[in-house]
């Protein structure tokens, strides 16, 4: 079903898994090595405990086919020991099955092992039990550490001979999340993990807040991240926070705005002794969440030129938060998403069970348009990146712009040894950046043409590479002594060569056929699929009917919770919901990858599901959704068996509501259905 020549390869050669050879993974200042080769990995996080577990290995294998080549993974506490004592690691909360499937697929594991995650869980992931036990949390308390000390024993009877060095996945571990206190809290956590028998290759930790006092160097690395918008903000206007900075190259590896409902406002320095380090991110933002107070739709391009902007200020790891969405795992005692009512990190209200993110690959596995929009990308830093890694990052143009600031282009280049790689990024999230006429580019001593770049152009351009002097086209790959270029919209191609011979107004010509010697160039869509078989396509195949049984009761009051942002509608506010039944007549729609896509008008939705086993009947809450522009999705293979029919509530739309709403929402007061269809999922060969 999967295409298997990327995956062999472009992918895994370098990490290749064998017990008795085990490629040796190493660091210094600019970036991994395996083998003693420089690698520039892609990292995707994708939550296992968010995903059934017979789904994990189609979705890993999406994730690689995407061009991911690390996985990223939390180990949410409350996932696993929501009861005090209780330890659950069976069906998807069993991350041994889940580290076995990365195994089988050749796929490097990070594991993010807390205690405490974030991940717009649950008090973060800390149990609520916790709070009850008179000690300091987050910090070396003694009893707090004993906690600690017994979830990471827990956690390695999972990891137990799964380790790199054994010939399995792990090859990393983070020790807690966006922590800014002691240093010697994180060095406590390590002293544990290893203590209890964790021996890997590299440990990390988050590079922003600022800790208190630092890690002995060389202990963990630190990672980074930036986000094109962010549900954290309480401010409910367009463009709120300073998320604008990362669409701009700069040396400053972080990001002033991620979590600032917790961290508060950070400053924009380098800290000392981060160019010990590789620059690398943990948290570059493949979507974003909704909250119920603030809603960001992000566009594929928002994810495709934060990537950009990253490499061209020196990156050497390129980790997407998040690669794959998911759905909440249900609690025994609650809900197990992050709420204003829960005594810990309750400074939002997210949706109960849907975490899409608006990810690359979303909730059920769906492809969002960045999925192969950032493949082309992803092959280049595989098959360039010995050569990218130890080149150093240049930055000619002004590195801290105002938010829609359009002055002048936005480029940076880097190099090392007379060759380069020229970065353009001429795109801001929710501001028109104008055509740049007249630009001429001169890096290591060669000298451009005039060029128009148009708005919105994001790319690569290669200088002194591979016998080409320069190209207004963007390297993607080389294989097999053939070199591959991708047209970029807007810019007619030149490809000046090392003899003296340039090519004009170059035409695509595809990946058979090349347009000089072993020079291929690509149109974009071409490129996006280079190496790749399949496409995944979805095709309306049935619009469902449905019934109106029951109109909206009076609107409810919307108050601000203890965060002192709008409040989420609860259980009871739902009762007051309007209340539609659809029937499943067609039981083929329960089998395959049938998705249902319901475009609603309204403020936000729950789906029900009604079955009936032995003369009982139950109903379930199977997903839900804050109304932001895009469609009401649920997996359809994933309702309880014998369901009979479904049951949609809708919240209608206020007016005046003190939540942001992006420009792509319906704003109309009140509810309805505008269109509800099943979608096919289809792998086109």
């Amino acid at each position: 079903m999967f295409s298997k020549c990327l995956t062999a390869i472009a992918i895994s050669h370098l990490f290749f898994f064998q017990v008795q050879a085990q490629p040796k993974i190493s660091w210094d200042a600019l970036s991994l090595s395996v083998d003693g080769h420089r690698v520039c990995p892609v990292m995707g996080e994708i939550h296992y405990s968010r995903i059934p577990q017979d789904e994990w290995q189609r979705e890993v294998r999406m994730m690689k086919d995407g061009g991911v080549t690390i996985i990223a993974t939390y180990v949410f506490w409350n996932h696993i020991e929501e009861e005090e004592g209780i330890f659950r690691w069976d069906g998807q909360r069993s991350l041994r099955q889940f580290l076995e499937v990365c195994k089988s697929e050749q796929m490097p594991v990070v594991l993010r092992l807390g205690p405490f995650c974030h991940g717009e869980v649950r008090n973060g992931g800390i149990p609520d039990w916790m709070f009850s036990k008179g000690c300091k949390l987050r910090t070396e308390d003694k009893n707090f550490m004993k906690y600690a000390e017994r979830l990471y024993q827990q956690i390695f009877t999972q990891v137990q001979g799964l380790q790199w060095k054994d010939g399995g996945p792990v090859i990393a571990a983070q020790f807690d999340n966006e922590y800014r206190g002691r240093g010697e809290y994180l060095m406590a956590l390590k002293k544990i993990a290893l203590g209890i028998g964790f021996d890997l290759p590299f440990y990390t930790r988050t590079g922003w807040p600022d800790l208190r006092t630092p890690v002995p160097f060389g202990e963990m690395l630190p990672l980074y991240g930036d986000y094109a918008d962010g549900f954290w903000d309480k401010e409910t206007k367009e463009c709120a926070g300073n998320y604008h900075k990362a669409f701009n190259f700069k040396s400053f590896r972080s990001s002033t705005a991620i979590g600032t409902d917790l961290l508060g406002q950070q400053e924009a320095k380098v800290n000392a002794g981060d160019e010990q380090y590789p620059y690398f991110t943990c948290e570059l933002g493949g979507g974003m969440a909704t909250a119920y107070h603030r809603r960001p739709y992000i566009y594929p391009e928002d994810t495709y030129s934060m990537a950009i902007v990253k490499l061209g200020s020196g990156s050497n790891l390129l980790g997407y938060y998040m690669y794959h969405g998911g759905t909440n795992p249900e609690g025994r005692l609650h809900t197990l998403n992050e709420c204003q009512t829960s005594p810990g990190t309750a400074n939002n209200d997210l949706p109960v069970m849907t975490y899409d993110f608006q990810a690359p690959l979303g909730e059920f596995g769906q492809t969002y348009p960045q999925y192969y929009m950032l493949r082309p990308l992803h092959l280049f830093m595989h098959d360039f990146g010995e050569v990218l890694a130890p080149m150093e990052a240049h930055f000619p143009a002004p590195q801290n712009l105002a938010l829609g600031e359009d002055r002048e282009l936005r480029w940076s280049y880097r190099s090392k040894d007379g060759s380069a790689f020229l970065f353009i990024n001429n795109y801001e999230r929710l501001h028109h950046l104008s055509d740049k006429h007249n630009v001429v580019f001169e890096v290591c001593g060669i000298k451009f043409p005039k060029i128009t770049i148009p708005s919105g152009t994001m790319c690569i351009f290669p200088v002194n590479m591979e016998g080409i002097s320069y190209a207004t086209a963007q390297m993607v790959a080389k294989r097999n002594g053939n070199i591959y270029l991708m047209q970029v919209k807007g810019i007619p191609t030149t490809i000046a060569l090392s003899n003296g011979k340039t090519l004009k107004n170059v035409k695509a010509k595809g990946a058979t056929k090349p347009v000089y010697k072993n020079i291929y160039l690509l149109s974009v869509d071409e490129a996006e699929q280079l190496f790749l078989n399949h496409r995944q396509q979805n095709s309306d195949i049935q619009v469902l009917t449905y019934k109106k049984e029951k109109e909206a009761g009076s609107q409810r009051t919307i108050v601000k919770g203890k965060a002192k942002v709008a409040e989420a509608p609860s259980d009871n506010d739902y009762e007051t919901a309007a209340v539609y039944k659809i029937v499943l007549n067609d039981t083929s729609l329960l089998h395959g990858r049938h998705l249902l896509s319901i475009d609603y008008r309204g403020d936000c939705a729950r789906l029900y599901a009604h079955s009936t086993t032995n003369e009982c009947k139950t109903v379930r809450l199977v997903a839900d959704n804050f109304q932001y522009g895009r469609p009401f999705l649920f997996g359809l293979w994933r309702l309880p068996e014998n369901t009979t029919e479904l049951e949609l509530r809708i919240m209608p739309m206020q007016t005046d509501m003190p939540v942001y709403l992006p420009r792509e929402a319906d704003k109309t007061p009140g509810e309805g259905i505008k269109k509800m269809v099943v979608t096919s999922e289809e792998e086109q060969f």
